[in-house]
C-alpha cells in the first residue's frame, strides 16, 4: 500500500507521474519509431525535435526523481521526529505556548523580552478568554519568570485549569514588542495523527516544533 510523507512509502501524485511520464515516453517512442519506418531515405526528417524531446523526457525524470528523494528525507526525519517526542514522555518540558496550567492556586510562565520596553502588560485570561488578571511586567530585555497566585482581580481563587497569557509592551520608539511566552510542565503523551506530532502535557497541546527543553523529574 502507498503512503504519504507522514508514513513509510513515498507519495503517489509521484508514482503517478512517473508512470505517466514512462506511458508518454513510451508512446513517444512508438511514434519516432513508426516515422523512421515511413521517412524518405533521400529526404530523412529533421531530427532536432526528437532530440528536443528526449532532453525535455530526461529533464522531467530528474526532477520527479528528485522529489522522490526529498519525499524520502521528509520521512525520514518524520519517523525521527516521532521517535524523539515518544521519548519525551515522564519528563519535564519547556514549551513557547502562552497556556499554563494553574494547579492548587500555583501557575507559572517564563517570557523573554529582546529588548527593553517602556512598560510591560501582563493579562491573564480563562479557557473562555475572559480576562482574570492584569499584572505590570518588567520592562528590562531578557528572561523573567510570573508567578501567579490563581487569585483574580478581586483576590476571588479561581479554579484550576489552563490560562493564558498575554503580554502587552512598547520600545522607546513605540513600536510593539513581541515577547517569547513559556510554560513548563511534565509530557504526558504524543499525538500522531495530524500532519505535524504534538507534544501533550495534560490539557495543554503544542506543537513539537515548540519544544524548548526537556529535563528528567
Amino acid at each position: 500500500m502507498t503512503t504519504g510523507i507522514n508514513g513509510l512509502g513515498l507519495s503517489g501524485a509521484s508514482q503517478n507521474s512517473q508512470a505517466a511520464l514512462a506511458d508518454n515516453f513510451e508512446m513517444f517512442l512508438t511514434l519516432l519509431t513508426e516515422q523512421m519506418k515511413a521517412q524518405d531515405p533521400l529526404n530523412p526528417l529533421d531530427s532536432t525535435e526528437f532530440v528536443n524531446q528526449l532532453v525535455n523526457f530526461s529533464g522531467v525524470e530528474q526532477d520527479i526523481r528528485a522529489n522522490q528523494n526529498l519525499e524520502s528525507l521528509i520521512t525520514i526525519q518524520s519517523a525521527a521526529a516521532q521517535t524523539t517526542a515518544v521519548g519525551f514522555i515522564g519528563r519535564e518540558a519547556t514549551v513557547s505556548s502562552p497556556q499554563g496550567m494553574l494547579h492548587e492556586g500555583s501557575a507559572e510562565w517564563t517570557y523573554v523580552l529582546p529588548e527593553d520596553t517602556q512598560g510591560t502588560l501582563i493579562t491573564l485570561t480563562d479557557e473562555n478568554g475572559r480576562t482574570v488578571a492584569t499584572f505590570e511586567g518588567e520592562a528590562t530585555a531578557g528572561r523573567h519568570t510570573f508567578e501567579w497566585n490563581g487569585q483574580d482581580a478581586s483576590s476571588v481563587n479561581l479554579e484550576d485549569g489552563v490560562y493564558s497569557m498575554s503580554i502587552t509592551a512598547v520600545n522607546s520608539d513605540g513600536q510593539p514588542v513581541t515577547a517569547d511566552i513559556q510554560t513548563t510542565a511534565r509530557v504526558t503523551g504524543v499525538d500522531f495523527s495530524g500532519s505535524q506530532v504534538v507534544v501533550q502535557m495534560g490539557d495543554i497541546e503544542v506543537l513539537l516544533s515548540s519544544v524548548r527543553s526537556i529535563r528528567e523529574i
